[in-house]
């Protein structure tokens, strides 16, 4: 373990965070919200902290897996801590807990919130509240690949460690032109939602808080009801379109621009992650309006927005969705699980690894009806390798062996079950809002300080999918070995 190195990366990070908040101070500023010393302080904080880290000189420069998962895992749990100052110094959250639990939610694009009232927060809190979002998106670690690509060989392992999905890897040769082309795509992406949301009616400000909230899959609102505060069809239309395009492959964008306009159609996992959207949306509509809840365009409109919001793990709303039929409800619960594809800004357990976990049953029930026959899980004209099925299989035991845990350490509290049950769900899948107590018209407040630990934990552990967090309580992890 190259601690060192462990440390001034940290360093390193810490001063692209300070840059990263400027923005928010400088809205602080411009609206004269009162906070602008909160951020001043904080600024000073995290400056000083990065500094101080970055002075460690690593007696090598390399970056083996084991120091780029400790990288990741304590990378997060900082970034997040500093970036609650701002809430906790400005007093508009007084309690640190809470503090730490909005920033945590922020950065892992939860969405998730303790506030009970959104819209009198100061707007320079309100902007770095969704930008986090934005920045949490593509992946903290991959931004400063971005900006520092020089800071040391083997950073692939950071970016491993970090990147959401199966099988993370490079566009390009070097590392540091794949996360550039990347977050250039994510600019273009973001600054494009920005110019039609105005375009709709939206105001700038809030424009640019739902798009970070979009393209980030993130899902805070500067609105109490969320998106459905504003009424406007067209934003809603957009603000749809535009989380499906953030919930699939950022690599397919990339091979679209060099030409290959087929990559999206061609891509087995996108194929079946829009199969399972525009299914879901079929069966939503037909049973709101089956019960009279909407009328037709009205049930198409709302369900295509929820089922949308879900799948990608944003969590924006336009209606209490928790008043939906049972049926409804049921199809958006298992959406959270689903998550987006892989190479995304969606949390959950990604398309492709249901999708490869059901060809994997398929093959295994052709070889009980014909044992003598050799039968290969295929994905993408390819033969999947036993070690990668291998892999998602123990991925998806760990997954809900985690949910199992929270759901009863969440219990303790005593709330029903389905309050219990969603709040684990949507914050382990990085979603948000849930059902009962947690839903849409709900928060996280009422919540005890173990549960919004614990519900802490599982954001993290979910936006880095599972495995740099719990490394980090392995014993062995921490043990010098001969390089």
């Amino acid at each position: 373990m190259n601690f060192r190195i462990i440390l001034r990366s940290l360093g390193v990070l810490l001063i692209c965070e300070a840059i990263a908040m400027l923005p928010s101070m400088v809205v602080s500023g411009v609206y004269h919200d009162g906070v602008m010393a909160a951020f001043a302080y904080t600024l000073l904080i995290i400056i000083l902290s990065g500094i101080l880290l970055i002075n460690v000189k690593p007696e090598r420069r390399s970056i083996y897996a084991r120091d780029g998962f400790a990288i990741v895992g304590f990378g997060w749990i900082l970034i997040s801590f500093f970036g609650a100052l701002p809430f906790y110094l400005s007093g508009a959250i007084p309690s640190i807990i809470d503090s730490f639990f909005e920033a945590i939610s922020g950065f892992t694009t939860t969405g998730a919130s303790i506030l009970n009232e959104i819209e009198s927060l100061p707007e320079g809190l309100l902007f770095w509240r969704s930008f986090t979002h934005w920045i949490g998106g593509m992946g903290v670690l991959v931004l400063t690949l971005a900006i520092l690509p020089s800071i040391g060989e083997g950073a692939f392992q950071i970016m491993k460690a970090e990147s959401p999905g199966p099988s993370p890897g490079k566009l390009v040769p070097k590392l540091g032109k794949t996360a550039q082309i990347l977050y250039g795509i994510y600019l273009a992406i973001t600054f494009v939602q920005i110019v039609l949301l105005v375009a709709a009616g939206m105001p700038l400000f809030d424009s640019c808080i739902h798009t970070f909230g979009t393209v980030g899959t993130g899902g805070f609102s500067s609105k109490n009801i969320s998106v459905g505060a504003y009424n406007n069809i067209y934003a809603e239309v957009i603000i749809t379109i535009f989380m499906l395009i953030s919930g699939a492959n950022f690599s397919l964008y990339y091979q679209m621009m060099k030409g290959n306009v087929k990559a999206l159609l061609k891509d087995e996992e996108f194929r079946f992650y829009i199969t399972v959207v525009f299914t879901s949306i079929l069966f939503i509509t037909v049973n709101l309006y089956k019960y009279s809840l909407y009328s037709l365009g009205e049930a198409l409109r709302h369900s295509s927005f929820q089922v949308a919001s879900i799948i990608t793990t944003t969590g924006y709303s336009t209606v209490d969705f928790d008043k939906w039929p049972v049926f409804s409800k049921m199809i958006l619960f298992f959406l959270m699980f689903i998550g987006g594809c892989a190479g995304s800004t969606g949390g959950g357990i990604k398309n492709i690894r249901i999708l490869l976990l059901i060809k994997a049953v398929k093959a295994e029930l052709m070889q009980i009806i014909h044992p003598r026959a050799i039968y290969h899980v295929r994905f993408g004209g390819k033969t999947v390798d036993g070690k990668v099925l291998s892999g998602i299989k123990s991925f998806f035991f760990a997954y809900f062996f985690i949910f199992v845990t929270a759901v009863f350490l969440v219990s303790i509290d005593g709330f029903d079950m389905i309050t219990t049950l969603s709040s684990v769900a949507a914050t382990l899948s990085n979603i948000g809002p849930g059902f009962a107590m947690v839903g849409p018209m709900g928060n996280f407040s009422q919540m005890s300080v173990l549960s919004k630990l614990v519900l802490s934990l599982t954001m993290l552990i979910g936006r880095l999918e599972i495995y740099p967090m719990l490394l980090l309580t392995v014993p062995s992890f921490w043990r010098k070995v001969n390089i």
